[in-house]
């Protein structure tokens, strides 16, 4: 299950090399100015450690989009039993 605030890595990507920016969580990462070569590690992934980065619009998609696509069921309480 995506955290809704998930830690990510944000980082300023070229051609030749990734220069790691800084840790924040997705909210803040969707707030900073768009930019050409902004990057930000996968909210799946482990911030820090993964080489699996995406873009501002990708983050975007990914934060809005459920996990699974599968409705979440609410389990219910179960009755105690009675001897």
């Amino acid at each position: 299950m995506r955290k809704r605030k998930a830690i990510v890595e944000a980082a300023l990507e070229s051609e030749y090399e990734r220069q790691a920016l800084g840790i924040m969580n997705t909210e803040q990462a969707l707030k900073l100015e768009d930019s050409d070569g902004f990057v930000f590690s996968h909210p799946d992934k482990e911030a820090g450690v993964t080489d699996h980065f995406v873009d501002q619009d990708e983050l975007r998609r990914l934060v809005r989009r459920p996990t699974s696509p599968l409705p979440v069921l609410q389990s219910r309480g179960r009755a105690a039993r009675s001897s």
